[in-house]
């Protein structure tokens, strides 16, 4: 997974860029929070990747039978844990997205939120498939990027973090068209509605695309096109 977050961009340094969130931000985070919310049940076991501190893992742990969250910053899993406590529904390991090593089918629900599809750096259609394999048949798995009508708040939201220097500068002139390009090798996309469907047709999936908020677009798979509910 990307390097960024597990070198420069984890742990306490990752937690203040939600800290100095915009209210706006902070309403994109809490929709993208609440629709997750409404996909899962209490009797779910989840699988978060890319869970950093726990932000989201700890929110689900209230509402499913037990969460686990894998990244691969040392620095963000152990606040992670100290976040959670010893009783906690989370476990936190540190663990590759693109090589789970966890049992196939074992996941009633599998999270990946906040444009993890293109944060993590690595091979999408990759990353997909392993996130299908974790899936029990007729589970769930949901995945989020920005909306583009969402790109002024987003634009903003990093150049609070550059500002803070928890990022490095934007460069301004190569960033544009959903993509956001810091000047020290920070890199973020976005994926689009008509790029998901091209991505889950190479992985024979039909997905369910929908925007949340004006500034969430998210794809949700019911594995082998089953119903869940």
């Amino acid at each position: 997974m990307n390097g960024y977050y597990t070198e420069k961009l984890s742990g306490r340094r990752l937690e203040l860029c939600y800290e100095i969130a915009t209210p706006r931000v902070s309403q994109y985070l809490e929709a993208e929070l609440q629709h997750v919310l409404t996909c899962v049940r209490s009797t779910d076991i989840v699988l978060e990747l890319g869970c950093g501190y726990g932000r989201v893992a700890l929110r689900l742990a209230e509402v499913v039978r037990r969460v686990v969250g894998i990244d691969t910053a040392r620095e963000s899993l152990e606040m992670a844990r100290e976040h959670a406590g010893v009783n906690s529904r989370c476990k936190f390991l540190n663990m590759d997205a693109l090589d789970i090593q966890l049992a196939a089918g074992k996941f009633d629900a599998v999270i990946c939120v906040q444009n993890g599809i293109c944060a993590f750096g690595v091979n999408q259609e990759a990353l997909m498939r392993e996130a299908l394999r974790v899936t029990r048949s007729r589970g769930i798995i949901l995945f989020s990027t920005y909306s583009d009508r969402f790109w002024r708040h987003r634009l903003a939201w990093f150049q609070a973090q550059a500002e803070a220097d928890l990022i490095g500068p934007i460069d301004y002139a190569a960033s544009g068209d959903g993509v956001i390009i810091c000047k020290d090798g920070f890199r973020a996309g976005r994926f689009t509605p008509e790029d998901w469907r091209l991505l889950c047709s190479r992985i024979g999936c039909d997905p369910e695309i929908m925007e949340i908020d004006g500034s969430s677009v998210f794809c949700e798979i019911l594995k082998e096109d089953s119903a869940r509910r």
